[in-house]
Order: C-alpha cells, then sequence, then structure tokens
C-alpha cells in the first residue's frame, strides 16, 4: 500500500500544547499499551504498519514539521515537503510526483490519500487498504471513502451514492450545510466527506501536468511558491465524472478541537494534575513540572504549557482561535531531529533554554553572529566541537563560545544541557550552518 498523509496546520485550535512548529498531531496524548503516550502521527503510523508492514508511508508536509516527524518517526519516513502552503492539490501533485521521481513507484500503483490526523481503530486501515485495490482493479478514476454520519454534521461536506452498496458511483456532492440541510441529506443515504480518497498514481500525474507546467519533482518542488492555491476538491474532484465511493462504518472522529480531542483521552489528565470529587467532566494536560489543582468545575478543559495557560468550557473551546492570533510570542518549546527544547527564561538581553539531545544524535554546526552562548552539561555525556576542536564533556562541564565561533554538541549518551544565550539581539535567523572540518565518529 501506498499511502500519503497530508500533514498541516498551525496549531492554533489546540493552544498552548500547539504552535506554529507543534501542531495537534504531535502532541502526545494517546496512552498505549505499555502505559507510554504516543502523539496522533505516532498512532496512526503504528496503525498503518500493523494493518500492512510493507506500506510505502510519505508525509505531504511543511518545513517547520519536518523535525518534529523525524523525532517521532525516525527518518525511514518519507516526507514530501511543500516550500510553502498551496493547500491540497498542489501538495498532493507535489507528493505524486515525490513518489514518481525519488521513491520511484510506478504510476500503475494506486495510492491512498488521507489526513495525518483521525482518531480511529484498525479497521479504519483495513478499509484503506480495500480503498487503495479498488482503486486499482475499478474503471473509476477516483474512489472516495465516506464516512457513514453519526449525527447532522455542519462540518463536513457531504458525498450522496447513487446507491446504498457499500461501493457505489456518486450522485452528487454537497459542501458543508446548516443542520436541516444536513438531515435531509442523510434521510437520502449521504456520506460524510472526510478528505480520504485513492487513485491510480499515472491518474494524478496527469492531471497534474495538465494543470501546472512542470517536468518532474525537482522542477515543480521550485515553481512550488509560484503555484495557486487551490484545494483538490476544486481542482480535480469537481471536475471527474468517473467517481466511486465506498463506505466506511466504523469508529473516526475528528480530533480538531480540545472539546473532541478529550473525549478519546483515557483518564480525566497528564501530567500532575488533582480533580476532587465535585468535578465533573473535567479534563486537565500539565506539560509544566508544577501541580494544577481543578475544585468543583464542570465541563471544562485546562491545559497548561511553556506556551501558557488555558481555562475553558470545553464547547467555548471550539472558538479559540481568534483569541490565539492575537497571542504574539515567541516558540518556547519544539521538537527537533535530533531531540527537543524548552525555553526556561528571557530577560532583555539573555534567554535561557533546556536542550535535550537523543543519543547518537547532535545539533548542526553553525555560528551566530550577534550573540555568546554557555552550554552547562547537566545530564549524560557527549562532545563539543568548538572552532574545530573537539572534547568530551559530563555533567557539571560547561562551554563558552564568542560570537562567530563555530560550535555543535554530539550525544554519545541522552544529553541535556542548559543553554544561555547572551546578546543585545537575539533571534531565530541569526545562525549560519557550516561544515564540521573532519570526520566526525
Amino acid at each position: 500500500m501506498n499511502i500519503v498523509l497530508l500533514s498541516g496546520g498551525s496549531g492554533k485550535r489546540l493552544w498552548p500544547l500547539s504552535n506554529d512548529t507543534r501542531s495537534k498531531q504531535f502532541i502526545k496524548i494517546f496512552k498505549t499499551e505499555d502505559g507510554r503516550y504516543e502523539s496522533m502521527v505516532q498512532r496512526v503510523y503504528r496503525q498503518i504498519l500493523t494493518v500492512d508492514a510493507s506500506a510505502t508511508v510519505t508525509i505531504a508536509t511543511s518545513k517547520s514539521q519536518v523535525s518534529a516527524i523525524h523525532n517521532q518517526l525516525g527518518m525511514g519516513v518519507g516526507i514530501s515537503v511543500e516550500p510553502c502552503r498551496r493547500d491540497t492539490f498542489p501538495a498532493i501533485a507535489l507528493a505524486a510526483a515525490y513518489l514518481h521521481d525519488i521513491q520511484k513507484v510506478s504510476p500503475k500503483e494506486s495510492v491512498v490519500v488521507c489526513p495525518v490526523d483521525p482518531y480511529v481503530e484498525q479497521d479504519y486501515f483495513e478499509a484503506l487498504k480495500c480503498l487503495g485495490e479498488q482503486a486499482a482493479e475499478s474503471s473509476a478514476n477516483l474512489v472516495l471513502m465516506g464516512i457513514e454520519p453519526t449525527y447532522p454534521s455542519e462540518k463536513y461536506g457531504y458525498i450522496i451514492p447513487e446507491e446504498k452498496e457499500n461501493i457505489s458511483r456518486v450522485s452528487v456532492f454537497k459542501e458543508k450545510p446548516d443542520v436541516e440541510a444536513a438531515k435531509t441529506y442523510i434521510a437520502k443515504g449521504a456520506l460524510w466527506n472526510g478528505g480520504v480518497f485513492a487513485f491510480l498514481l499515472e491518474y494524478v500525474l496527469k492531471r497534474a501536468h495538465e494543470l501546472i507546467d512542470f517536468r518532474d519533482y525537482r522542477d515543480l518542488f521550485e515553481k512550488y511558491e509560484t503555484l495557486t492555491k487551490i484545494s483538490f476538491d476544486y481542482a480535480v474532484v469537481e471536475h471527474e465524472a468517473q467517481i466511486e465511493v465506498m463506505r466506511f462504518g466504523g469508529m473516526w472522529k475528528d480530533m480538531g478541537t480540545w472539546n473532541t480531542l478529550t473525549e478519546a483521552m483515557e483518564s480525566p489528565s497528564i501530567g500532575k494534575a488533582i480533580l476532587n470529587d465535585a468535578c465533573d467532566n473535567v479534563h486537565v494536560v500539565n506539560e509544566l513540572d508544577v501541580p494544577v489543582l481543578c475544585m468543583g468545575l464542570k465541563d471544562v478543559v485546562v491545559s497548561a504549557s511553556p506556551e501558557g495557560i488555558l481555562v475553558s468550557d470545553k464547547m467555548q473551546s471550539s472558538y479559540i482561535k481568534p483569541f490565539v492570533d492575537e497571542i504574539d510570542q515567541q516558540i518556547m518549546f519544539a521538537e527537533k531531529s535530533w531531540g527537543s527544547f524548552r525555553v526556561i527564561d528571557i530577560e532583555e538581553s539573555s534567554m535561557t533554554i533546556k536542550v535535550t539531545l537523543n543519543a547518537g544524535h547532535k545539533m548542526n554546526y553553525h555560528s551566530h553572529e550577534r550573540r555568546d552562548e554557555v552550554w552547562t552539561v547537566i545530564e549524560g555525556k557527549g562532545r563539543t566541537i568548538i572552532d574545530g576542536v573537539e572534547k568530551e564533556v559530563t555533567v557539571g562541564d560547561v562551554a563558552v563560545m564568542k560570537a562567530g565561533t563555530p560550535h555543535t554538541i554530539i550525544a554519545d549518551t541522552a544529553l541535556q544541557v542548559i543553554e544561555v544565550q547572551i546578546g543585545k539581539e537575539i533571534s531565530v535567523g541569526d545562525k549560519t550552518k557550516l561544515n564540521i572540518p573532519f570526520q566526525v565518529r
């Protein structure tokens, strides 16, 4: 099975756990059988490989999410990187070119496209496998998955099939309706359009070349910023007469808001939290090292992270985005391919950060022109390379890098470092990547 997972979003609806680099799909909130927590993307990736261990998985995403994907899934997953946001048709066209030109997938093979963040069980991925098989065998150019609706939702578009069979030709598509119209559609056998579909790779490549002037993946990547923003539905689906829909009646939840996310939590709290007996339908997610105490609350979500603190009625939490848009502060936590960092303190001329590096990983060799840096190792063993000189470091060791000095740190074991940045101008843009002048073991 070839599957493309669409991973977008700025993470504003699940603030303060999410931000511009840590979208909802990277929040570790789902408990595994061994008691650990995993994110939506980890859960979905694991479920795909459980159904099909040989599946080719490609994640279509922005550059800002690449580090988090590598951190959570490793370096083996395929990533089609969008240079900028251009909606779903350009993203899928780029992913299709990536599969053909980079992954060497045959044009005759089927491809399944779906969002990266549904909350589903294994039967959903069994259905995706069947969807891909149907696309390979059917005379239809597109095969959609239609979700059997559980209520008259205003959030989704609707697919009205010609028949009530498991697989049917599509009669008509309906835009997101009001509740009364949704009731009418459902009475006619309508299905939710969950943005899941399959096709032969050659079909989308052909449509992409018809709508975009490009030679191959590299050429399309270079031209990506010039492409028109348009959805796959508008660019392709609405102009295609040969479409089938396959019914799916299993569990399917869109984890787009705090209200829906807490419905999937196995316990009322994650992190340090105390809820007294008078609390009713209260959920707490706490990423801070201080306790949260809730007393006598009802239908409330509480979330605390380095980005901020949210206390909200669950229904009201769906309207969070315009308020978060008004919040202007730098990223306080981020996952990187080598580990993660958390901002501890910000002053006028300094910033203090706790850096965690995974064993066997290292930062890029780099320099800063407008700030000095001081590293203090608080856990683990590793090596620094400062101005071309390699040195072993362990707990209690301190390294000082003046502005302009090339430096990196390598984790031989899991490594934690307190980094203090000192300067009149501290910015993310003040970083020059360099090549290490010798082979690093």
